[in-house]
């Protein structure tokens, strides 16, 4: 739903670089390079961001009130 704060595996803070990550990739930025250029290095981390799917929107729309 809403990108994690830490890395699952090895707890490196991530949750800050995600808004440039999505922005660079729209504009149609290559994965690897924005990775490489945010300092993404290990896999587990670069697995988070090429794994995550945003559905904060989607499961808002079913919020009770």
């Amino acid at each position: 739903m809403i990108i994690p704060i830490r890395c699952f595996s090895c707890g490196k803070p991530v949750a800050q670089l995600w808004k440039d990550y999505t922005e660079r990739t729209q504009k149609g930025e290559d994965a690897k390079a924005v990775m490489d250029d945010l300092g993404l290095e290990r896999y587990c981390c670069r697995a988070l961001f090429l794994g995550h799917v945003d559905l904060i929107d989607t499961a808002a729309k079913f919020k009770r009130f």
